[in-house]
Formats: C-alpha cells, structure tokens, sequence
C-alpha cells in the first residue's frame, strides 16, 4: 500500500508563512504563528474587521499580528524588518492599517496581554505611530501645494503612483527636508517645526534651482511681494505667504545651511558673492549659496546620497519616509482633515461635536468670497487643513503669547501679595517645577531614560526651553485674569483660598501646558500624558476648561475646538475611570453611592507633592514652595490639607465613608439648579475639598456644587448626542423620552456610568425606549448608525466593563458586548424608568389645543437650554430644510381672518381638498401673472455636510404610547454588527 502523502498544511497558516518569509528570523516567526493559532478563531472567526471582504480582513489580521511578534518579541532578539516592509507585503496602505488596528487589537487585548504583559500597547506605539504617519501626510501634501505653486511642474499635480515619477527638484528637496529632520531633533516633534524646515528648503530650491523652472516672473510676483532697495526679499515673502516667524525660519536656515555643509562637504558662501541669474532682482543680504548643489554634474549623485540617508535608526525607522510623496501610501486629504471612516477611531480635534458647554459651530470649512457671474454665483468653500490651522495658532501664540512678560505682571503680583500671605514666590516655583515635569530639559542620559514616541525624554533642550517659556506666559496671562474675575465676584472676600490651592494652579499649568502642545501639533506627550506628568486626573482638569476659555478671549477658535474636544473626552469616560477625583467628590454628595465606589476601588489616590515631582524627574530645584504635605500642621484650614479630592483616600477611606453615611440622603432633581449654580458661586468651591462647606453659604458642601456642574455638563452633552443620534435613524419623536430616561439614571443610578462609556448608556437607554413604545429598531440597526457618528469608538459597543467578585470575593473585572450589558446590567437598574413610560402615555396638552403649534412649522426643542438653531433638514435624501416661523408672524396665522392668506407645508389650502390639486394650487398662485421661472433652486450649492456641521436640528414632541406594549429584552443571539 503506498504511503499517504503528508495533510497540506491549512490555507490560513500557508499564507501567513508566506508572508513570514519577508526575512523574519526562525524565532519571531515561530512566535508569530504561535501567536496567530491562538488569536484566528477572534480575528477571523468574527464578522469581518470594518465590514471588509474576508480576503482583506485576513490582510489586516496578518499584517497586525506579524508586527506584534516583530515589536514585542523581535525587538529582544535584534529583528529587523520594518512596518512598512510588512504592509507592503500584505498589499495595505498606511491608513488602512491604522484605521482597523483598534479594533483588532480589541478582540484579542486579554491574549496579547497574557503572553507579553499589561504595557503590550505602550510598546507597540501604534497611537504615536498613527499621529506621525498623518504629520509626515499633512507636511507632504504642504510641500507638494506649496512646491507647485512656486515651480512649473503638471507631474506633481498628477499624484503618481510611485516615487520614480516626483521630479528630480521636487524629490530633491523633500529628501533635503528628511536629511534636516535626521540631524535636527527639534523637527521630530510638531507639524509647526516641520512647515518651518519645509518652508526653509522651499527658500533653498528658490536661490539654487534654475530660474527658468519657476512658475514666476519676479516682477509684480504675488509670491515675493516683500520688496526692498536691493530686490525681492525671498525670507520676508515666505514668512508672509505661508504664515512662519521669520526669527525662526533664518534660524532654520542657518541649521540647513549647517547640515548640508557637513552632509555634502561643501562650503557655504554668501548669496551676494555668486553671480547667477538665480539671483537677479532679489535681495541676497543673509542669504547663502552652494557651488556644486543642484548643478548637473553633481545633482544626480547628491540626490543619490540622500535618498540612502532616509532609512534611519531612529523610531521613525518602522517607516518609509519617501513614500509619502505618493498619494498611494498616505491617508488622503479628506480623511486627515475630517473625513469620517467606517469605525471613526482616528478623529481630527476639530471633528468633534458641539461642546457641552459653549456650543461653537463648526469651523471646518471657511466661505470664501461672495457670488459672482465669474464663478456661476456658486459659494466657494476653503477646506481648513491641519496646515493652516496649526500655522494660524502658532501665529497668535507668537505674536500675542510670546511678547508678555516672563514673570508674574505687577497686576498678578499685587494680588498675590495682597493674600494672606505673598505667594508670589510660590506661583513662581511651582511653575517652574510642574512645566518641568511635562517639558524635561535633562537628556535622557542624565536620567537613565530611552526615547520614546510618547515619553518627554525625547524632548531636546531648546524646543522644550521654548515651550515652557510659552506655557509659563500662557498660564500668568489666565492667572491675572481669573484673579480679576474672581475678586469682582460679590461672594469673594479673600483670594487666598484659591491662590493657595494646589490643585487650582497644576489645573491651570496643565492647561496652558497642553495648549502649547496643541498649537505645535507634536507628536510626542499626546494627551493625557501631561496629566500624568503633573499627577492629576481628568475630572480635576475638567474643572477648569470653561475658566480658562471664558477668561482668556484671544483664544483663537482652533485652540477653544481643542479645549472642546478634550473635555468631551474628560466627560464622556476619561473623568468615569478608575481613579478619577470625581468618585472622591460623589461618596460626600451621594453618600448612598460611597458602598460600591468603594467595593469597586475606585477612590483617586493622592495628588504626588511638589517634592515627588522633582524627585520623579531628578531636577534640583532649590528654594522649593511648601507642598501640601508639609503644611498640613501649619494651616489645618487650607484647601491642600488632607481632605483635598486625593487626599481623602490617605486617610482611612472607611472612616471617610462612615462619616458621609451619616448627613441625609441628597434630594431628587439635584442638576436642575446646576448652571445657576455654577455661575454665582466663585472658582474657589469648585477646587476645595469636598468636604468643605459652601463658603457662599448655605448647607451644601463644595463637593455637592462640584458634581452638579459635572453632571449639568454631562446631561447637555448627552442631549446632543442623544438628539442627533435620534435624527439620524429618523425616530426624532423619541428623543425626549431617551433624553429623560438618561437624566434619571443619572440622578438615581448614577452607579451604570461608573468605569464605562456614557454613549454605552445612551445605546441602552434608545433601545430601551425602543422597545417600550414597540418600535421596529434593532440593536443592529441602531449600532449601524452609531458608528456613523464622529465620536464613535468600536470599544464602546464590544468591550464594556463589568464588575465581578470570585469564590474568594475578590474583586475582579471582564468586559462584555453592548447586548449583554444591556440584559445582565443595564435593564435591572433602568427597568423602573423604562416601565414608567408605559404608564405616562401621552400628554393630555397635546390634544387639548390643536392650534398651539402650526401645522408643518417644526416644533420647538425639547431642550431649551441647547442650540435649537435652523433650518431643520427634512429630507434624508435631498438638501430640503425648513425653518420654524417667527413668533410675529406666527401670531398672524393664528388668527382666522389671516391665516387663509398662507400655505403651511402638510396643511391643505382649501377644504376636503387632495394634495396634489393643494400643489397645483400653489404653483398657479407663484405663476399668477402668466410668467414662467426657468431658475432652479440649486439646493447643491452648500452641501449636506457643511450644513450638517454648522446647523442643529430641531426635535418634535412625543407621540402616544401603547399602554399595552410589553417590555420585552433583545436576543442574546443577535450580535452587534462589528
């Protein structure tokens, strides 16, 4: 009998051991295979990853698996091979990867962690990976605009398909810009430095390459229009044209001029000494030139050397830096710059939703100039890029930030002297000690660090110099001004509470802090990462964005669009974590609630002192201001003694509790005085230890007045998220009755929200009353259309935490998909809520007076306290909106001798009459005098996603109720559609 031949290996593992050959070592592919048997059935036994094809879901599955194995264990044995050397194996592009990797990594978090650890993603970096890979875009596709408006060249308007089709000037200087970020450090970190090293290689190719390849005459050129005596001023024109600082772009021409000398070994000689028709007409005083650069005898060597240059071993090394000249390998502008994706998990600052606080309208696209016949009396609408947006903050951060003073003004020092006691000296070294910690100027040798793509040590010592000049100006500018608010302020007698307040001053260092970070766009110190480095929690830091957006009124709009995006993410889950200070402040205004914030463990622990912080980054720092824990003797009244938020935990936190147990239980409805209360009490009672009584009076404590302005925050921003959620599956009436299923859990449940997403409680809460009022929507169709909104994260529907104990009633936490939450957690705590609607029914007002609300006018909000701006989009095929009626001549068509003159859209113009003779009739009254309109409305002229951005939607009112419809729970058979 012949011998069986050896079972063919299976196609799945074939494929992948195909790909391993790309030059994985024995070792890194013995371990991604093992690695990739342990996670397929997750990866590939599952829904396609974003809806793919099964063929493109197995790609993306590979590609991130090999790189785990590569990253996480071939960096222990020395492997070599890159991410892009894996993607392009795979056949992916760089965005295709990024946008998918989150929810890969999802479904097998628990075995990535089990066989490399907890700090699995911190050593992946994908995050900072994903923020360079769309830095290195943004600056590409600035240099190609920017190239082709001063050259003549149609192939770099042609977005070729590889790198072989740039032209030779083009390549020549994106590569000069690589070989400048090689040796410049400071050009790793921000979009702000990188325009500046391509606007200084622009200014290179200016002065070298021939006159004839410019797009240009310099006569009258509205490129060079700074003019001198002595010529066009090229450094003055630029600076100009794409908004840079001419101080620091000369600086980084002399590091260009620098690095070129010692990368081609030649010498720089003065602009003024070499005769070319280059020159002609232009100013050459401080400009300098090379023999031998661009020349045809040397230019194809040189580009030669500097494309070999590119491969670096730095961090950026997982990536080819040269492909991003070609479009095909880099996310495309649309999506950078806005443009949503199938799961949204990569989200632009401004993308994000009104703030829950200050409602901005959307500043994503800026009108140009009026209708005209030249342009067919269209609208032009201007894109705003990163680009732009970055250039245009940093403007103002120079021009407005960076000319003030570098010490308290004699303003802020009168107050602070005129305190208790003068804390000048205080403010000022606290200061220097927390912007240390977040912008370190010791190298990462002098303090046994590594580089990192998130860790301060990869900062240099004068970007970070600079920086922290910025934020100290930033924060003694916001500082004077709330000391100005808050001595105005009736209920104030005394500042000394609040200047002394720990807490109140790192909030407030944190904040400038990051909004330096934010103008520059950097890379590195992603948020949260400056709350790490000061030691606060994002409930403290959500204290004190409204102050600082309302007492700093220059703040340009993409910096209060950041401030926005930032608190919808402190409020949404970041302020619910474990850990937070806002649990320290709920067992003292919820005492009921004190018994499972402490069976969970999620009390804060204390704020580290000023002294760990200089401990923790090594800085010697002499004179140091005292830190809480040495006052503590001294001044047993102030605000940074042992009952601070994170000071309540050092204590006994059971005898904390127990003390709390003790006062009354809170009254019902405690939000709905939140926004009074908010604006009459000072800054004071929201930083002061929650057990502090109210110093405006009264028997509420701060923490009472603290977490009624949290959860006012977190009901308006629930309310518009709930509102456009409803619009978009189109069950509008339902937004009100979702809308107070949410307040009530808030109020009474408050528990649901602890550890977890409040868009998993707004899921819940619409299916709920889905399925109370018997509508045909399924938990399906209502994911479908949650992953439409721009806040959406794949995480909120597939892993939501829910709290265990085991046998030995230790704690312990799994997470869970939305549809078991819902039945195992979420229906036995809002059942009572849901059931309530049943018996409501509906309002007995609405048939009581017909005539209340104009028939086809849309209703006013359920929600007066939010925008209710028009007109209302009424069709969701066509760009069809509708504007609710004056109240003027709303009081006309109430009257019955004037409401025959008016047609009301839904409403017939005569009796027992059909609608088409109703449109028939209307149209022979717009044609009265026998005149035809040939003009069309274009209703195209702006589109569905300009207005969808810029308008909000107005809500109708509730419909009746089935009293009879049974409350009934999905099938655990049904998965969300991932």
């Amino acid at each position: 009998m012949a011998a069986q031949p050896p079972p063919a290996p299976p196609a799945v593992e074939a494929r992948f051991a195909d790909l391993c050959k790309l030059g994985v070592g024995e070792g890194v592919a013995g371990e991604a295979a093992a690695l990739l048997d342990e996670a397929k059935g997750a990866l590939l036994g599952t829904p396609s990853v974003g809806g793919r094809l099964a063929k493109d879901a197995e790609r993306l599955c590979f590609a991130f698996v090999l790189y785990c194995a590569v990253k996480l264990k071939g960096r222990k044995e020395g492997s070599r091979i890159r991410l892009c050397e894996i993607l392009k194996g795979c056949k992916l592009k760089y965005d295709d990867f990024f946008k998918e990797m989150q929810q890969i990594s999802l479904k097998i978090e628990k075995i990535l962690e089990s066989r490399y650890g907890r700090d699995w993603e911190g050593h992946l970096e994908l995050k900072q990976l994903e923020s360079l890979v769309n830095l290195l875009a943004d600056a590409s596709r600035f240099y190609r605009k920017a190239y082709n408006e001063l050259f003549s060249s149609s192939t770099t308007d042609q977005e070729p398909g590889s790198a072989t089709n740039t032209p030779d000037y083009f390549l020549f200087g994106w590569n000069l810009f690589l070989m400048l970020r090689s040796r410049s450090q400071e050009l790793f970190k921000d979009l702000v430095s990188c325009i500046h090293g391509l606007v200084a290689v622009l200014a290179i190719l200016l002065i070298h390459v021939p006159a004839k390849f410019r797009s240009f005459t310099i006569e009258g050129s509205s490129h060079l229009i700074k003019q001198s005596e002595k010529g066009a001023d090229i450094i003055a024109s630029l600076c100009h044209n794409y908004h840079t600082s001419e101080e620091r772009l000369k600086e980084m021409m002399d590091k260009s001029h620098r690095a070129i000398e010692d990368f081609f070994g030649v010498k720089a000689l003065s602009a003024s000494k070499c005769k070319t028709e280059n020159l002609d007409k232009i100013d050459t005083d401080g400009l300098m030139c090379f023999n031998g650069l661009i020349d045809e005898e040397s230019f194809q060597l040189n580009l030669e050397k500097l494309e070999k240059l590119c491969d670096s071993n730095s961090w950026e090394w997982e990536l080819d830096l040269k492909l991003f000249l070609c479009n095909d390998y880099i996310p495309s502008a649309e999506k950078s710059s806005g443009g949503s994706t199938n799961l949204g998990c990569s989200k632009r600052a401004f993308e994000t939703l009104a703030s829950p606080t200050k409602t901005i309208k959307n500043m994503l696209t800026v009108p140009c100039s009026p209708p005209s016949p030249v342009n067919g009396g269209s609208v032009k609408i201007v894109q705003m890029t990163p680009v732009t947006s970055a250039m245009t903050t940093a403007k103002w951060l120079r021009e407005v930030i960076s000319s003030l003073p570098d010490k308290p003004s004699s303003k802020l020092q009168q107050l602070l002297s005129s305190c208790d006691r003068d804390l000048t000296n205080d403010v000022t070294k606290r200061v220097s000690i927390v912007l240390e910690a977040i912008f370190p100027t010791k190298s990462a040798a002098d303090r046994g660090g590594s580089i990192g793509l998130n860790c301060a040590n990869a900062f240099d010592v004068p970007w970070a110099e600079a920086r922290k000049m910025e934020a100290s100006k930033l924060y003694y500018r916001v500082l004077e001004a709330i000391c100005r608010a808050e001595s105005q302020n009736s209920s104030v007698n005394n500042l000394t509470p609040l200047l002394s307040n720990e807490r109140f001053h790192r909030c407030l260092i944190a904040c400038s802090a990051e909004l330096v970070l934010a103008t520059h766009k950097t890379v590195i110190m992603m948020f949260p990462a400056v709350l790490e480095s000061t030691g606060l929690t994002a409930f403290d830091l959500s204290k004190i964005i409204e102050n600082f957006v309302r007492h700093e009124e220059t703040l340009p709009r993409e910096l209060k669009r950041h401030l926005n995006s930032l608190e919808e993410q402190l409020l949404e889950s970041m302020a619910w974590e474990k850990g937070s200070s806002l649990y320290n402040s709920l067992i003292v205004a919820r005492p009921s609630l004190a018994s499972e914030i402490n069976r969970l463990g999620l009390l804060a622990e204390p704020m580290p002192s000023l002294d760990e912080l200089v401990e923790r980054q090594n800085v010697l720092v002499e004179g140091l201001p005292a830190t809480p824990s040495k006052k503590r003797a001294a001044a047993p009244d102030d605000n940074t003694d042992p009952r601070s938020p994170k000071r309540l935990c050092n204590e006994s936190r059971n005898t904390v509790v127990e003390r709390n147990l003790q006062t009354p239980p809170p009254k019902q409805s405690h939000i709905v005085s939140a926004n009074l209360k908010a604006k009459c009490h000072p800054l004071q009672s929201t930083f002061a230890s929650p057990t502090v009584s109210n110093p405006v009076g009264g028997n509420d404590k701060c923490a009472d007045i603290t977490v009624q302005i949290f959860f006012s925050k977190i009901l308006k921003l629930a309310a518009i998220r709930i509102r456009n959620l409803c619009e978009r599956i189109q069950y509008v009436e339902q937004t009100e009755r979702v809308y107070n299923v949410f307040k009530q859990i808030l109020d009474q449940q408050a528990a649901l929200f602890f550890n977890r997403h409040i868009d998993q409680i707004i899921l819940c809460c619409l299916y709920g009353v889905a399925k109370v009022c018997q509508l045909e929507l399924s938990f399906r169709e209502i994911l479908n259309n949650y992953k439409s909104e721009p806040q959406c994260k794949p995480e909120v529907f597939l892993s939501i935490y829910v709290g265990t104990r085991n046998r030995n009633g230790i704690l312990g936490s799994h997470h869970v998909d939305i549809i078991t939450f819902y039945n195992e957690v979420f229906v036995p705590a809002a059942k009572p809520f849901l059931v309530s609607l049943i018996a409501s029914g509906t309002r007995p007002e609405d048939k009581k007076n017909p005539n209340s609300q104009i028939s086809g006018s849309p209703k006013p909000s359920p929600f007066p306290n939010l925008p209710d701006m028009s007109p209302k989009k009424v069709s969701s095929s066509h760009n069809v909106y509708v504007s609710p009626l004056r109240q003027t001549k709303k009081d006309l068509l109430l009257s019955p001798s004037s409401r025959s003159f008016y047609a009301c859209i839904g409403e017939g113009t005569h009796a027992y009459q059909s609608p088409s003779k109703d449109l028939a009739a209307i149209n022979s009254r717009l044609n009265y005098n026998g005149r035809r309109i040939n003009t069309r409305i274009n209703f195209d002229m702006v589109s569905d996603s300009v207005l969808a951005g810029s308008l909000g939607q107005t809500n109708g009112g509730s419909t009746s109720l089935d009293p009879a419809a049974a409350f009934s729970l999905p099938s655990k058979k049904r998965k969300p559609d991932t």
